[in-house]
């Protein structure tokens, strides 16, 4: 890769995040739910996409919903969380992974992350039920589409009686000893948003082995109708299930899921390769016993070779230094030859919404922690992920020789 020549390139098709890779089988389901007139909530792309689901899961039962956050808010409910409950949830995460919490008068408690793969960290965990004996209730997502360290965070919830919503919106076809994840938890949810390893354009799905909690969920996504003449209401439903048509787009990806999470292994290790002798890492993978879907490729600079950056709640400002950079540089960079690349997700626990809510560390209270950080001391993990790393462009319709301009953008924030 001759990095000098591409150093000034700038690519004539933006390159997304993350964008839809539609194929056109699709299109013929689509069809299929026009032409049948089944244009709404019931028909055969539904019955297929939950069909193949629980085949590529594992799981007994699956019921699809209008949106990967629909699915967690009905997980959580059937969790059985009530108005000031507690509820552990991963720190690192989108926060459609949390707001369902709330949504059912929970209170979040952030759990922080580790380094060995940016999810949920088991000691932390097991440090909060130390403090928070009676929480019933653990929230746990797979960053990025690498699976976390679910044996242990298996074990320490069953020490003390909890239950697992495990959030698997970025991690579809990513494995855990051979297993889906999806399937690890009580309940569990995947998503198949527009950026996602593959797309309804919206939608999501539950997913269960308890054919009473499938049931449960199908009547509560449809206004929680009972079984009458007329329309008769004994409990609080929603308007959560996913149409036919969206389900004709999600049945349509299927068969290229495998093909995605290839061309997204491809995109990961063209970075890897590209980015030797700078002083990054890209995001862990959990070897040895995951396989993640690879859904967006990361990285994180060294300590040593950051600059000096200082972010307020929308801006931030830095200092470029001689063999140094940030991700405010890095991403001012990428934009600059027409790429779209991102921050890594902002801790719940530094969110204003969520700022005076609980936060654990290995430590125990992490709230403990901000004033060292401000003064340049130790810093928890998921703040120190969040301070140096970044998602890189990783759209799988992007060329090779598109991501060697990306990468000899990178490359010239170093010199």
């Amino acid at each position: 890769m001759d990095i000098k020549r591409l150093e000034n390139m700038r690519l004539e098709n933006k390159v997304w995040l993350s964008s839809p890779t539609m194929h056109g089988e699709e299109l013929e389901y689509i069809k299929e739910a026009y032409d049948t007139n089944w244009m709404s909530t019931i028909g055969k792309n539904l019955n297929e996409v939950e069909r193949i689901t629980c085949e590529k899961i594992g799981c007994k039962y699956s019921v699809a919903l209008a949106s990967g956050t629909a699915a967690l808010h009905m997980a959580v409910k059937l969790a059985g969380v009530k108005r000031g409950d507690y509820v552990f949830c991963s720190d690192v995460t989108f926060d459609a992974t949390v707001n369902p919490v709330v949504y059912e008068g929970g209170i979040p408690v952030f759990i922080d992350t580790e380094y060995d793969t940016w999810n949920m960290d088991p000691v932390a965990l097991e440090k909060a039920f130390e403090i928070y004996p009676d929480v019933k209730v653990v929230v746990v997502a797979h960053l990025y589409g690498t699976p976390g360290k679910i044996d242990e965070i298996r074990a320490v919830c069953d020490k003390h009686g909890a239950v697992i919503v495990e959030d698997a919106a970025e991690s579809l076809g990513a494995t855990y000893k051979g297993q889906q994840t999806g399937s690890f938890g009580d309940v569990g949810i995947i998503s198949f948003n527009g950026n996602k390893i593959i797309t309804g354009s919206a939608g999501g799905m539950l997913l269960t082995n308890d054919k009473a909690q499938a049931e449960k969920v199908r009547k509560w996504s449809t206004q929680a109708r009972e079984a009458a003449p007329w329309y008769q209401h004994e409990e609080l439903g929603y308007n959560y299930r996913m149409s036919n048509v969206i389900a004709g787009v999600v049945r349509g990806q299927y068969p290229h899921l495998e093909e995605h999470i290839a061309q997204k292994k491809a995109i990961y290790e063209r970075y890897k390769e590209g980015f030797k002798g700078l002083p990054v890492t890209m995001n862990p993978l959990n070897e040895g016993v995951a396989v993640p879907n690879y859904w967006l490729s990361c990285m994180i600079i060294d300590a040593e070779g950051m600059c000096r950056q200082v972010r307020s709640e929308t801006e931030a400002l830095y200092i470029s230094e001689p063999g140094k950079s940030c991700p405010t540089e890095i991403l001012e960079a990428i934009a600059a030859v027409n790429a779209e690349g991102r921050p890594i997700w902002k801790p719940m626990h530094m969110q204003p919404i969520y700022r005076n809510n609980p936060f654990i560390t290995e430590d125990g209270d992490g709230r403990a922690q901000t004033n060292a950080y401000i003064a340049g001391e130790k810093v928890d993990v998921g703040m120190d992920i969040f301070d140096r790393g970044l998602c890189l462009p990783s759209d799988n319709k992007m060329t090779p020789e598109e991501q060697a301009v990306i990468i000899a953008a990178v490359r010239k924030c170093f010199e």
